[in-house]
């Protein structure tokens, strides 16, 4: 545990985690993760082996980060919210190695329930509509409405999805809950 404090959640031993971070109750942090300074990571949480979490990047309560995921500088994680293993965030549009500032810095927003899949990047200064589902290998480049479905490179909206994940029909209901999205319809 950082600093030998008892914690109401747990570091492996391997992992790296801040004293200046704050990390909610019943969150576990495995093996060879990093949680940098001022990051604020919520209750409940799972965060996988070789993560990285830049500083201040503020993340809220009961979200799965799987293997391998960097997540930067200005991105804000709502609730809920799952990220596929070697998933990535980018915190810098135009990146030169000699030439960083704050003021590079582009926020990114991934609002409640939203999935990631493996090995998808999301450029920054976009927003991820709630319970939207980012397919497995997407590169993300403009802000994705709740609720929407996005494959591809650079991604597409091809669909809309469910709270509960299953694809949405052609009168925005769930073939599997039954749940109805008349919102979502153009």
């Amino acid at each position: 545990m950082p600093g030998g404090i008892e914690t109401d959640y747990f570091v492996a031993d391997t992992a790296v985690v801040d004293d200046r971070a704050s990390i909610g109750a019943g969150t576990k942090i495995w093996h060879h993760a990093q949680i940098r300074e001022y990051a604020e990571i919520g209750r409940n949480c799972n965060i996988g082996k070789d993560v990285y979490i830049d500083f201040g990047v503020k993340m809220g309560d009961r979200v799965k980060i799987q293997n391998h995921v960097s997540i930067y500088h200005g991105v804000e994680i709502k609730d809920d919210v799952f990220i596929g293993p070697s998933a990535t965030f980018t915190n810098d549009k135009h990146p030169r190695a000699w030439l960083w500032d704050g003021d590079r810095l582009c926020r990114t927003k991934v609002e409640r329930g939203v999935s990631i899949g493996a090995n998808a990047t999301i450029v920054c200064g976009i927003i991820l509509g709630r319970y939207c589902i980012i397919g497995a290998g997407s590169v993300v480049t403009k802000d994705v409405p709740p609720h929407a479905l996005v494959l591809g490179n650079p991604g597409k909206t091809v669909g809309f999805v469910c709270e509960c994940g299953e694809r949405l029909d052609a009168d925005m209901k769930c073939p599997s809950c039954g749940k109805s999205y008349p919102e979502l319809e153009e």
